[in-house]
Parts: structure tokens; sequence; C-alpha cells
């Protein structure tokens, strides 16, 4: 018996060996190098193109049923974003692999940046702790927001500096190719859209928000910010496979989607060109010249499904322009604009944070906008009563017009300025609303939480909604 058991030994021993020799395949890579790891980073985080965004943003509608993000009945969201945040900690990794300093500060803005992304759809999440499976974390805590928020924005200022001081090469770098100060101005500017996202906490926070805003804005040399659309941080996409515009061919999006009636409308009243690059001519105004602002029209987003339907077909909504659809390149998508910029300068000045006018920011903002859609002859619009701000706190026009310049862009970014301020205004008097005509303040947590990690969802739910994890519940940030 002892003998059997001894050739089996052998046996099992030689099998194990040519296991381990397929698992450690020659010709199979077990490392990647930090540029092309920053490459698909990149190419993920900028890409802002949301339809849902638009929906609800009251940019676009939809009468393919009822839609969830239309009627403002959505439920949960997921935690896609840590398998990114994954890849930030990979390329840090691999950069301490390497010995290059560069991915790893460059891992400090994107770090920050998924997190603010995924705190202001949930509120609490896991942060510091989020991507520590290889060190035996499975069940994350979830970290208090404005700790969250504190925490990225030293991460921010850090790389900022950082990053001027460093000489080494970028590489892999799609969105600036590889200029250091392109990225500075990103990050600082990045940063300002982060400090007005806390506008509501200005006396309820240890952050020095009105502070650190200025110390960025008065300080260029060491904190340069935006100066132009040639800084905008957009990924441009290119008639390639896998690299073209992503409603590129998106049948859904020729049949199904309109622009949103008060959006139309107030391109409308303004008389802005815009309307012209965003949509096309409603069916039934074939006869009208295409730079007649009567020939467009849109459907009510909070409106019963049917009777939009019946406008539909009718022919009394705009489709939204077929380039969106039909052109592989079409525009960039941005992660954050110089119009965006600008309108985040004209917002504090309305605000009292900075000693400036709002004015000179608003107008630069609607002009740089302009200038993305490559509407040149700027000046009758920035020049018509329509936009004028009716004073310096004005923050209703500064917030519309920002609205206006973010269409189909910069993802849920129109949203959660919405949110926060109230403006532009979101109707939900139409007879289709639900939520019980209320719009979401965020997201409920994915449902998975619930029995991966339910210890550490369940007190991050206690201690921030007494009523539970729905999606009328205030977080922090807005409450």
């Amino acid at each position: 018996m002892k003998k059997y058991l001894i050739i089996f030994s052998l046996l099992l021993l030689a099998g194990c060996s040519k296991v381990e020799d397929l698992q450690n395949d020659p010709n199979r890579a077990t490392q990647v190098s930090p540029d092309l790891l920053l490459t698909t980073i990149e190419t993920t985080a900028f890409n802002n193109v949301s339809l849902n965004a638009a929906l609800a943003s009251r940019q676009l509608t939809f009468t393919d049923g009822t839609n969830q993000y239309q009627y403002y009945n959505w439920q949960r969201a997921g935690f896609g974003q840590y398998d990114d945040l994954k890849q930030v900690y990979k390329m840090i990794q691999e950069s301490q692999r390497t010995d290059s300093q560069v991915y790893q500060i460059l891992a400090k803005f994107f770090n920050a940046y998924y997190a603010i992304e995924l705190t202001r759809v949930f509120g609490d999440v896991p942060y510091t702790e989020a991507v520590g499976a290889e060190i035996g974390i499975y069940t994350p805590s979830y970290d208090r927001q404005e700790l969250i928020y504190a925490s990225a924005l030293d991460s921010l200022r850090a790389a900022g500096l950082e990053l001027a001081q460093n000489t080494e090469t970028i590489r892999g770098d799609v969105i600036y190719e590889g200029n250091k100060k392109q990225w500075q101005k990103l990050i600082n500017s990045y940063s300002l859209r982060v400090l007005m996202s806390l506008s509501n906490k200005v006396d309820q926070t240890d952050i020095d928000i009105v502070g650190r805003f200025n110390e960025i804005l008065n300080n260029f040399d060491q904190f340069p910010i935006f100066e132009s659309n040639s800084d905008n941080a957009s990924l441009v996409y290119v008639d390639i496979q896998d690299n073209r515009y992503p409603l590129f061919n998106d049948n859904s999006l020729q049949t199904a989607y309109y622009m949103e009636q008060t959006f139309v409308e107030r391109l409308q009243n303004y008389e802005d060109p815009r309307l012209f690059m965003m949509a096309d001519k409603k069916p039934n105004a074939s006869n009208l010249n295409v730079e007649d602002f009567s020939a467009y029209g849109g459907l009510y987003g909070s409106a019963p499904l049917s009777d939009n339907g019946s406008k539909a077909v009718s022919g009394e909504a705009s489709r939204i322009k077929p380039r969106y659809y039909n052109n592989p390149v079409n525009e960039p998508s941005i992660l954050m604009s110089y119009a965006e910029l600008q309108f985040t300068l004209a917002e504090a000045a309305a605000r009292g944070w900075i000693s400036e006018p709002s004015e000179p920011y608003y107008k630069s903002g609607i002009a740089a906008s302009l200038a993305f859609y490559g509407i040149s002859e700027a000046e009758d619009y920035l020049n018509n009563p329509t936009i004028q701000l009716n004073s310096n706190e004005d923050l209703e026009s500064i917030l519309t017009q920002k609205h206006i310049a973010l269409f189909l862009n910069t993802g849920w970014q129109s949203f959660y300025d919405q949110r926060r301020t109230g403006f532009p205004e979101f109707n939900v008097d139409g007879g289709g609303i639900l939520n019980n005509g209320l719009i979401p303040k965020r997201f409920m947590y994915p449902q998975n939480e619930s029995i991966n990690n339910p210890e550490n969802l369940n007190e991050a739910i206690n201690r921030q909604f007494p009523s539970g994890d729905n999606i009328n519940a205030s977080m922090w940030l807005i409450d």
C-alpha cells in the first residue's frame, strides 16, 4: 500500500509541475508599462458623453418607453468606477517598479477624480480602503464624504505642485501629448470645480473653501489654470475602430431621442445660434430656413409618454443634429472645459468669493462655448439684451448659460450643478413624472454591497440617511 502511495505522490508532483509550467507562459505578459496604463485610464476618464445625463438634465427626451432618467425614477447605480481606480493603482505599482515618478503624480489626479465622481453619486463611499484587496481588505469601510473631499483637494494640490518640479517625460498621454503645463492647468481648474461644488458648505466644514479658491486664482505662476479652449481637457476621437465618437451609428439616438422642449425654448428666446449646431429642424418645418428659430421644437421632459409620442409623430419635435450619430469624429468629449471654468469664476464672483465682477467671466464663458461650436460671430449674441446679467449676483443666468454650454458633454456636471443651486429649473409638472414629482438627489448603493459588505454599508446608510437608502435622501454635500 505504501508503495502505491509513493508512486501516486510522485505522479501528483509531476502533474503539478506541468501545470505550473503552463501557468508561467513565457509568451504571456505579466507586467505592463505605466504609459500604456495611462492611455487606458485617460480614454475612460475623459469619455463623458452621456445620454442618460442629458435626459436627467432636461436637454433631451426619449420616446421608446418610460425612461427612468427622464422621469426621475432611477434607483441604484454601480461601483464600476472602482475598476478604474484599480487601473490607477496598477499604474502606481508599475511606475514604482520602473522608478518613474510622473505617473504616480498623475495618479493623484485620477484618484481624486474618481473619488469625487463616486461620492457625488452616492454620498459616503469606500475610499481609503477602496482598492485594498491585494492586502486582504475585501470589505472596505465607507469614508465620510467631507473627508473624501478634503483628501481629494489635498491630493490635487500636491499633484499640481509636484508636476511642476518633475523633469520626466510623460508617454502614453493622448490628452495633452505630455505637456505638463496643460496638466497643471487641468488639475488646478478641476480643483476650482471641486471647491465650487462645496458652495453649500462654506460655513459648515473645516475645508477652507474660499481660501483655497483664492490661493489658486491669485497665484497663476504656481497654480496655472485654463486660459483658452486650447486648454480644454478633451478626448479627441478618430475614425478608427474603438476610437470613434461613442454615439456614432447609434440607432436609438436616430429614432427615439428628441430635443427637450424647455431647452429648445430657452435657446429660441435667447436667439442662440448654438441651437442650429445641436438640433435638426422639426419635420413639419421643412419649408423654413435652417436658421429660422421657429423651425425647431421639442418634447416636454415630464409630459406623459403618450403625449410626447403623439407630438413626435405629428412632426412637432426636433431630433438631435445628425452629426451626433453619423460623424465618427464629431466633437471631443470633455472632462472639463475653459467655458466651464469661466462660469465657475463668474459664480465665485456672484457669491462674493472673489473681488472681480462676474460679468467678464460670464461673457467669456459664453464666447468660449460659441467658439467650441465654431460660431465666430459672437458679438451680436453677447450684446443680446435677453442674456445680460440682471446684477452681479445673478446666479440663475450664470448657471443657465453653463447648462447650455455643457450640452451632451462633461457627463453629469449639469445635473449636479442644478442639484446644488436649483438653476436652471427642471420641469416636473407634466403628467408623466414619477418619484412623486421630485428630482432625485442621489443613487442608491449597489445591491451586491448588501451581500458582500453589509456591515460597512449599513453603518454608512445609518449615519447619513435616517430614512434609509433612497434616491431622495440628502447627502452631506447638498444637505
